[in-house]
């Protein structure tokens, strides 16, 4: 294949993989095309839609619509997508970022200076998480807080510890890079290709750049139940390393809240005062440390005030992914996903 010619110098392309996202896309690339400060050519990848994905993404001006092309066997969707789409680029920096992310005025260059002044081969933003709707409240805290606490950026941000890791909704890695550690065809048949591409390039010698991103990006990843399920089903078994016992401990730690809540009210009506106090007590801790724990994960109170009802969801969804894994039985977007054994 003949190499493409290259873009100017300081020149991005941004791939966006897109399978069936009329309901997100339009945003997404209305915010993509006004970045200024920096070349630009913007890529959406339609991998199969069945929706209005590949005409939305058509009537916007200055995007190029391409198709994944067949899916290769034990490979997952969305790295054939952004495969693709890397063939094709011309930038000297890549973006892969998702169809439900929107992108702040400027962003983009400021993003690129950022990288190139830490020395970074690969620049990931953990977006702003847009929450609607109860079960997005109750669910997106306590996991980004769990995620916020197994990731740490300054960990993975130094270049003299062994942590990496990156958030597929905005990785921004230069080309060099991204050719030198063979792409998203060495990390194909991974469920987390962001996180095994970060340690591709940290293995490589190269530096990361991690951190919360909300002045730069937003996004909005469920707008159902059906849809948060099906999509942590298919991740928190690959996110964190001992989920059964994680799942214990914040069930655990729900009913000894909620517990110390009812036992608390029951003692004070029962004029059992030192059992009240003792009750409210527990509550307290618990819930300081609770709070302090979900506030590391950028959360506004307003929107994760049903936070703590999440643990038991977050529980039942962390144990539902280790079942549905080792039967199998994981699904995407209609998909069966590769194995993740």
């Amino acid at each position: 294949m003949t190499p493409n010619p290259r873009l100017a110098p300081r020149s991005v392309s941004v791939i966006v993989p897109a399978r069936n996202e009329e309901l997100a896309l339009s945003r997404c690339l209305q915010s993509l095309v006004a970045q200024q400060g920096v070349n630009l050519e913007v890529i959406v990848v339609d991998d199969a839609s069945t929706d209005r994905t590949r005409g939305i993404a058509e009537s916007i001006g200055g995007v190029r619509v391409v198709d994944a092309g067949p899916l290769p066997v034990g490979w997952s969707g969305k790295v054939n997508a952004m495969l693709a789409g890397a063939r094709l680029a011309r930038g000297d920096w890549l973006l892969f970022t998702d169809a439900d992310t929107v992108h702040r005025p400027g962003s983009l260059a400021r993003a690129l200076a950022e990288a190139e002044e830490h020395g970074a081969a690969l620049l990931s933003y953990s977006p702003a998480q847009e929450l609607r709707g109860f079960w997005e409240k109750a669910v997106m805290p306590v996991i980004f807080a769990e995620l916020a606490a197994t990731y740490r950026p300054s960990e993975v941000s130094d270049p003299a510890s062994g942590a990496a890791a990156a958030n597929g909704q905005y990785l921004l890695i230069s080309r060099e890079a991204y050719d030198a550690i063979g792409g998203h065809a060495a990390v194909a048949t991974s469920l987390l290709e962001d996180v095994a591409l970060a340690r591709a390039v940290k293995a490589s010698g190269r530096n990361l750049r991690f951190r919360f991103g909300g002045d730069a990006v937003g996004a909005r990843m469920y707008r159902s139940f059906r849809q948060l399920k099906e999509g942590w089903t298919k991740n928190l078994i690959l996110l964190f390393p001992s989920p059964f016992v994680l799942a214990l401990r914040r069930l655990g730690e729900f009913v000894l809240t909620a517990g110390g809540v009812v036992l608390a009210i029951r003692s004070l009506l029962h004029g059992e005062m030192k059992l009240a106090f003792a009750s409210a007590v527990l509550v307290v801790g618990l819930g300081t440390a609770f709070v302090r724990r979900v506030g590391k994960a950028h959360f506004p109170w307003a929107g994760s005030m049903f936070a703590l009802l999440g643990l038991p969801i977050f529980s039942y969804l962390l144990l539902r992914s280790r079942i549905f894994h080792s039967k199998g039985k994981v699904t995407w977007k209609g998909r069966q996903c590769p194995s993740s054994s």
